[in-house]
């Protein structure tokens, strides 16, 4: 199993599977996630636990009637974090195409009751997947460790308070709003145009306030673009490490899956696994899944092996 997240005050994880010496556990980028460290020397599990009733793959299976089920949440959390995940992301709006938005207020009764219940009951680095400035501050309040925000703080007050959470931030790139980021999305060149659009966010960041060590990217598969588009962005990923930050993906169970192999939504594991081991091949360092488990599993043999090559 990959060492999962750590608090400042512990030293770097041995569990099993990947034995990490205190000597050389911090060579890679380590993100301090509101007194929990993150050790990004190899790729790492976020999970996702959509608190939506209509996000695409698992939109709905957390609520009972209109309301979210903090019980079920929370086994959902627990099992994630058990099969290794060192991330936990939580969303209250979905971000799929076509999907509306949703009111701060309902998005932050959605997300900030689980935040809080993880946060006493849990250890591990909770992230929030908001575009909202008031549920950036909320969550940092009520024990988040990270942001992460589809809108690459773009939102109005987005900056300022991602800024006065002091938490790192990870900046999505994509085209157009959920309602219509699917319409035609056309690019010159994707891959190009993807890192100047991040690259631009990491200046306003930076002049905003924000340190540049509390930064993470992601190119957003499937936001804005086609499967033509999300395979040139795959296949040349090791370009966005120009930028010299880590790397967040979302491959799991996308509709790119079922376009070019017909498969439906819950069959879509084994696929969205080659994903996640051909990103961290090309610099990922943190895959964001649905499927924790068998995620960490891939993970972790890709890490078996590299490790072995080095010896």
């Amino acid at each position: 199993m990959i060492p999962a997240a750590r608090s400042a005050a512990q030293p770097a994880s041995t569990e099993s599977g990947l034995c990490l010496s205190s000597s050389n556990a911090a060579s890679g980028p380590v993100l301090n996630c509101a007194g929990r460290l993150l050790d990004l020397q190899h790729p790492r599990v976020m999970g996702v636990i959509n608190a939506t009733p209509d996000s695409f793959s698992d939109g709905g299976t957390l609520f009972r009637g209109s309301d979210l089920d903090l019980q079920l949440a929370m086994e959902r959390a627990r099992a994630m974090v058990a099969s290794g995940a060192a991330i936990l992301d939580i969303g209250g709006e979905s971000t799929r195409p076509g999907a509306a938005p949703v009111s701060f207020q309902q998005e932050m009764d959605r997300v900030l009751p689980l935040v809080e219940k993880i946060a006493r009951e849990l250890d591990v680095v909770i992230s929030v997947d908001t575009s909202s400035p008031e549920l950036m501050l909320g969550a940092a309040a009520a024990g988040a460790g990270m942001l992460n925000d589809v809108r690459a703080l773009t939102r109005e007050g987005a900056l300022e308070a991602a800024s006065a959470t002091g938490l790192p931030v990870c900046l999505m790139h994509m085209r157009g709003e959920p309602q219509d980021m699917q319409d035609d999305p056309l690019y010159d060149d994707v891959v190009t145009e993807v890192l100047a659009y991040l690259s631009q966010r990491m200046a306003a960041c930076i002049d905003a306030g924000i340190a540049r060590e509390n930064l993470l990217l992601d190119p957003g598969f499937g936001f804005g673009k086609t499967v033509d588009h999300n395979l040139h962005l795959l296949h040349d990923l090791a370009r966005l490490s120009e930028l010299g930050l880590p790397v967040l993906v979302g491959l799991s169970r996308k509709s790119m899956i079922g376009k070019l192999l017909g498969r439906d939504v819950d069959e879509r594991l084994p696929a969205s696994l080659a994903l996640a081991v051909l990103a961290v091949e090309r610099g990922a360092a943190i895959v964001r899944t649905h499927d924790v488990k068998a995620t960490a599993d891939a993970l972790a043999m890709w890490v078996h092996t590299v490790e072995r090559g080095k010896g």
